[in-house]
């Protein structure tokens, strides 16, 4: 047994997300990334409980070729009144050929009696019999404490009593849970330094989210004693969720010098949890600490100008150390110092060009009163940048001017059919395209009218698409703000487009993506 446990409940316990609902091939796509990260161990899911549970650990003989972590099966101890030996539902936690099982088991006094309808007695019985039959045939065995936090605080003798039956009978791993989320750090660093007073058990931790807490939480209790932390990745799980084992682990590797996984494992945090969420189909959360987009994003003028001189004078560590890296953000509130980290980190370099710099900040400031907002579209500023700094707009193709028509019944469907006339590489093109709304019909035709002159268009799609109205308080004669996410299959970026007209915006916004798509495939106008 090492020193210290990561442990990871993404398959069971952060499966239990709302709208969150995974395939066999899904857990295995996720295990095989846990592996990557470094964690000891993968909890898989509760065999027996349900089919796809055990078809995963069916599977997982054969298909999973793990370097770093054990694979777990989780379940409960033995009903009340049977043996374990004899239990359908323990005999499938052996079926799992797993080397480590997880039994949760009832810590609250009064959970045993209103849940379970069983005694406190024989509730202990459960622990010890189906710990030391799973023991007795070869398995490592941890026990999930449930409810341990509010059980100790209405019967901490009970609750003590359960973690010294689970040790005797050879679970080599407690894991105090705090199932309802309710917890704060002060109150977990009591309880943990008391039990491990009290029992001399080995023990772990799992935390909810439910107070916020639940990173603060597994700190709170790894200071104090225990030595395994559960938790799943991006803080997946059901109501609020889990702990974050991404930050969990961030924090005692970068901020307690505790070395919990390789630091090479760790630089790949943000690229797995990214990967993740893919499988997962769960948007990354842009305010995640350490792997977020946002998590080492700068805004303000005043935190430019001592990035400039210093990085670390406004991070708290180096985002490469997770795999992340520094963003300037480019909006109302940029100088100088924005706009020349901006510069550099796309590749021009803008010292010594004060007057330059100068014109890039007013036209930012003069564009985002209108309601363009840069910060979060880079595509559509770096072409901006570029324009000043060569004094040539992009443009690969002059349009002559567009058209939507839409058409609809009560009992049909509507239609959208666009027109776009331009000119590209010395011809002109008039292209029709349908879609379903103005802005997919227009995008057809644009892309009907272009692929000659630019077939590289083909790999391109639309990924996302959202709406913004601005000046609320002036109806639907109010402003529009477009922001389009577009993708080449292997990266993505995106652009904007701000007018009072929504078409007229997506138009916009449509334009500077192909256009900043072509340049980043090193394409120039074509005439």
């Amino acid at each position: 047994m090492s020193d210290f446990h990561v442990y990871d409940t993404t398959l069971r316990d952060g499966a239990q997300q709302e709208g969150l609902n995974l395939s066999v091939a899904d857990k295995l796509a996720i295990a095989a990334y846990l592996d990557e990260l470094g964690v000891g161990y993968i909890e898989g899911g509760w065999p027996g409980a349900n089919p796809k549970d055990t078809e995963f650990f069916r599977q997982a003989r054969t298909a999973l070729d793990l370097r770093n972590a054990k694979l777990a099966a989780f379940g409960s101890t033995r009903r009340a009144g049977a043996v374990a030996a004899d239990d359908p539902q323990v005999r499938a936690l052996l079926d799992a050929q797993t080397d480590v099982v997880t039994l949760v088991a009832k810590s609250h006094s009064r959970h045993v009696t209103e849940a379970l309808r069983t005694t406190p007695e024989e509730n202990l019985a459960m622990i010890q019999d189906t710990v030391s039959f799973l023991v007795g045939e070869g398995r490592s065995v941890f026990l999930d404490a449930e409810h341990f936090f509010d059980g100790y605080r209405a019967d901490a003798a009970y609750a003590l009593e359960v973690v010294r039956t689970a040790a005797a009978a050879g679970a080599e791993v407690i894991a105090l849970c705090d199932t309802n989320g309710g917890m704060l750090p002060p109150q977990v660093t009591d309880v943990v330094g008391e039990v491990i007073a009290g029992t001399q058990a080995r023990l772990g931790i799992h935390c909810h989210n439910d107070t916020g807490c639940a990173v603060a939480n597994s700190l709170a209790a790894v200071e104090a004693g225990a030595s395994h932390v559960q938790g799943t990745i991006n803080g997946y799980g059901e109501r609020t969720g889990n702990a974050d084992l991404v930050t969990v682990v961030s924090n005692l590797q970068l901020k307690q010098g505790r070395e919990v996984v390789e630091p090479e494992r760790l630089r790949q945090a943000l690229h797995l949890s990214h990967a993740i969420s893919e499988v997962t189909n769960v948007v990354p959360y842009s305010r995640q600490p350490y792997v977020g987009a946002s998590a080492f994003a700068h805004k303000a003028g005043l935190h430019a100008s001592a990035l400039k001189v210093d990085p670390d004078l406004y991070q708290h560590t180096d985002p490469s150390l997770v795999g992340n890296s520094m963003r300037t953000l480019v909006s109302d509130m940029a100088g100088r110092a924005s706009i020349e980290l901006k510069g550099k980190e796309l590749g021009y370099d803008l010292t010594g060009q004060p007057e330059l710099l100068g014109r890039v900040v007013a036209r930012v400031k003069e564009l985002e009163q209108q309601g363009w907002t840069f910060d979060a579209a880079d595509a559509s500023f770096e072409l901006l940048l570029r324009e000043e700094v060569t004094g040539d707009k992009l443009d690969y193709f002059d349009a002559e001017s567009w058209r939507i028509i839409t058409e609809s019944g009560d009992r049909s469907p509507s239609l959208s059919e666009a027109t776009v006339k331009l000119r590209a590489a010395g011809k002109r093109v008039v292209a029709t395209g349908e879609g379903n709304g103005p802005v997919n019909a227009l995008d057809h035709a644009l892309r009907e009218a272009l692929t000659d002159a630019y077939p590289e268009l083909a790999t391109f799609e639309l990924i996302d698409f959202r709406v913004r109205i601005l000046d609320a308080a002036h109806g639907t004669d109010a402003t529009t703000r477009v922001l389009i996410e577009t993708s080449d299959g292997k990266d993505s970026w995106q652009t904007l487009g701000v007018a009072p007209n929504i078409v007229h915006a997506s138009w916009t916004a449509l334009v500077d993506s192909f256009s900043y798509g072509l340049l980043k495939q090193g394409v120039l106008p074509r005439t």
